[in-house]
């Protein structure tokens, strides 16, 4: 019989602690979190988000731990991972 439990990591966005599945990427840490509705906003204002998953689009970029434009599909979660969103909460 094996263990079961998932492991879990926990992240700050935008101030908000999350727990997620350790191994999910940054970007589906923001889909997961229903009061995130974009990881950034365009110069219109609108709402942008996680476009292509593979880091082509540049729509998921998002400030980590004080790195700003970090891409948030190619980057996984770790515990204690602070992410900050432009984006409209």
């Amino acid at each position: 019989m094996h263990d079961t439990r998932e492991v879990r990591v926990r992240v700050i966005i935008d101030g908000h602690a999350l727990d997620v599945p350790a191994g999910s990427t940054v970007a589906a840490a923001l889909a997961a979190n229903a009061g995130i509705a974009g990881t950034r906003t365009s110069v219109s204002g609108a709402p942008r988000t996680a476009l292509c998953g593979m880091g082509v689009c540049q729509e998921c970029r998002v400030t980590i731990d004080a790195v700003a434009h970090t891409l948030a599909c190619q980057t996984l979660c770790r515990d204690g991972q602070v992410i900050e969103t432009t984006g409209p909460r």
